[in-house]
């Protein structure tokens, strides 16, 4: 960054909050340090609360010791992968801790991926052992002889449920599609059973912020999804990061666990700032209009990260009217822009101030979010959080910083980047220089230091909340073998902020019905990445060099729904 930099004056610092730090002093204690000590400060208060059923801090340091001492029957050593693919339940936070706290990596898995893209994760990690529900029970024992998998632990929704709750699940549970049977197989085992064992003693770990903590999954528009490596480091400087940026929130809130924990947003704003903070968890592990409206009411949460579909599905729903919503004080808002009309609706609705940021997994995520309290900006991405320098770059030439109100691509450097991707030097160096995380999002800053983002560098399209790569969808339909070329791209929708949008391109002498695609990719891709619409076409708009114009096909949608 040149001495005459725009960005070097950081504009931004003026609008921080009171009592928001210009550079947090950081506390060198990793994550599973900060849950022991809340289970120290405060054993009895509620940590984790999930249909009724209630954990206490000094249980759920308990179950994390427990679990760690099966991880280490089974052989797992620091430095070993460990797959979790489980929604918003009380097991998966017991599991994530767990692996940390032998210096395991964690590696966060969506139970909404096909088995295709599983196996390309576990493999890719070279997990050893994997805590899944027993609905996916069956689909992973036959998928685990094609990874490094050895021990697969099952639990349930039924595991942790209030009375009469409890009682009544064995009943309706497989009736309603909220349990299964699992059938036999070698090195498989019982959530509960492995915790029911006496506690056994663990390696003395000690764990270094330099050390991998886990491998978050991303994708790309350029091939298979990568492991990005964050650390200890990372994520416990992020959580105080994050913490810094809302002073005004003490140690009596209660977070609604919304946001799935196996992606990165959850996982920080909401899974680990409430063990850090000392919060009760609302964990909601289907968060549709329903369950997050019946979550608010019952159990009165005062901080709501979450996404734009999220909101949009609460207001839109029809028991809105008669649901009191008035506890929430706070909201952080992500992944996607927020309608103004969605804030103002919904804030009118709760008394709560919603503020928008930007964050990416390589960041853990958030690098980006509008003041609390102070100067919100609709549209803004907001400011950068303490310690994390954002720059703009000219687009291929990544040393010239461009002026205020310009257009280039967003880079940003702070203690939440992560360490690259794992075992991908090439991704890591092309994505990293001199400390520099390229996001490949294009932005402009303003004069008092706001930033936008205008238009994605990359082709990813964010459908509900979830981040989807063409290149995932495209690599299935050249698979078919109709097929010669296919394309994907977002088209606007209204409640999922993006829809999947195919163009397809068949082999001469070829004929194919979109029923018959969509059909193709059921058990292709997971069921947020399945196209909404189909088009054939003779041909695609390419460049000289052959390079498919996904831009002119954006362009064309975008008239069409004028």
């Amino acid at each position: 960054m040149s001495t005459d930099s725009p960005y070097q004056a950081k504009p931004w610092l003026a609008h921080y909050e009171a009592g928001v730090p210009e550079h947090v002093q950081y506390e060198t204690v990793c994550l599973p340090d900060y849950l022991k000590r809340s289970a120290t400060a405060f054993p009895d208060k509620t940590a984790l609360t999930f249909q009724g059923y209630r954990v206490s801090f000094a249980k759920l340091n308990d179950m994390v010791d427990r679990f760690a001492a099966s991880l280490t029957d089974f052989g797992v050593k620091q430095g070993d992968s460990v797959a979790i693919l489980l929604p918003n339940v009380i097991p998966c936070v017991v599991a994530y801790y767990a692996i940390l706290r032998i210096g395991a990596i964690a590696v966060m898995n969506n139970p909404l991926y096909s088995d295709r893209e599983l196996e390309h994760q576990f493999c890719d990690s070279r997990s050893k052992v994997l805590i899944t529900l027993d609905l996916l029970g069956n689909r992973m024992i036959d998928l685990r002889p094609r990874t490094s998998i050895k021990q697969i632990v099952i639990t349930s929704i039924g595991d942790y449920l209030p009375f009469p709750k409890n009682l009544l699940f064995p009943l309706v549970g497989k009736k309603k599609g909220l349990s299964a049977d699992v059938k036999a197989a070698d090195n498989l085992y019982k959530w509960k059973a492995l915790l029911e064992r006496p506690s056994a003693s663990m390696p003395q770990v000690t764990l270094d912020f330099n050390d991998v903590a886990m491998y978050q999954y991303t994708g790309g528009t350029t091939g298979v999804s990568k492991g990005v490596m964050l650390t200890h480091g990372n994520l416990s400087q992020q959580v105080q990061h994050v913490s810094a940026w809302f002073p005004s929130f003490g140690s009596d809130e209660i977070m609604l666990g919304a946001l799935p924990f196996f992606h990165v947003f959850g996982l920080t704003t909401a899974m680990n700032l409430a063990i850090f903070k000392g919060w009760n968890n609302i964990l909601v592990p289907k968060p549709q209009p329903p369950q997050l409206l019946e979550a608010i009411s019952k159990f009165k949460p005062t901080f709501a990260p979450l996404v734009p579909t999220m909101y949009i599905g609460m207001l839109e729903h029809p028991d809105i009217g008669k649901t009191d919503l008035t506890s929430i004080k706070g909201c952080f808002s992500g992944s996607a822009p927020l309608p103004v009309e969605v804030i103002k609706a919904f804030e009118a609705k709760t008394g709560a101030i919603i503020v928008e940021g930007f964050g990416m997994t390589e960041s853990c995520p958030v690098t980006h979010i509008n003041p609390f309290k102070g100067k919100r900006k609709v549209g803004s991405i907001g400011i950068p959080l303490p310690d994390t320098e954002c720059r703009i770059v000219a687009l291929g030439d990544a040393t010239t910083d461009v002026a205020i109100g310009e257009t280039g691509e967003l880079l940003v450097k702070g203690p939440q980047v992560m360490k690259g991707y794992w075992n991908r030097p090439d991704a890591t160096a092309e994505a990293i220089t001199d400390g520099w995380l390229h996001t490949g999002d294009i932005a402009i800053m303003d004069e008092e230091g706001y930033f936008y983002i205008v238009d994605r560098k990359k082709d990813m399209i964010i459908s509900g909340g979830f981040n989807v790569y063409p290149r995932d969808i495209e690599e299935v339909f050249f698979e078919h073998p109709k097929v010669v070329e296919a394309t994907a791209i977002g088209i606007p929708h209204p409640k999922r902020g993006e829809a999947i949008k195919v163009f397809v391109v068949l082999r001469e002498g070829q004929t194919a019905t979109v029923e018959e695609l969509l059909k193709y990719c059921e058990d292709k891709l997971a069921k947020y990445k399945w196209p909404t619409e189909i088009e054939f076409r003779d041909e695609l708009p390419k460049t000289s060099v052959g390079k498919v114009l996904k831009k002119e096909l954006r362009v064309m949608e975008q008239q069409k729904a004028r």
